[in-house]
């Protein structure tokens, strides 16, 4: 986390998502290299997986509430 902040997607594919971030192609994701995994979470549906990025973006609450439960891995 070059400048500390939280990056927050989805992906079928979570290996293939870092090395597309890490590989410098993005000139977006380029300025924030490297990219680390800190957190996780899997679903069997692509559906509910989208439902829970939306959420964790649209209500602060919600990705605050995620933040608190793991302060010593984030130390932000």
């Amino acid at each position: 986390m070059k400048n500390e902040q939280l990056y927050l997607g989805s992906t079928n594919n979570l290996q293939r998502r870092f090395a597309e971030h890490n590989s410098g192609l993005s000139s977006y994701a380029k300025k924030y290299m490297p990219y680390g995994l800190v957190y996780y979470e899997a679903y069997q549906s692509e559906e509910d997986a989208r439902k829970r990025e939306s959420n964790l973006k649209l209500r602060a609450n919600a990705f605050n509430q995620l933040k608190s439960r793991m302060p010593k891995t984030l130390m932000l």
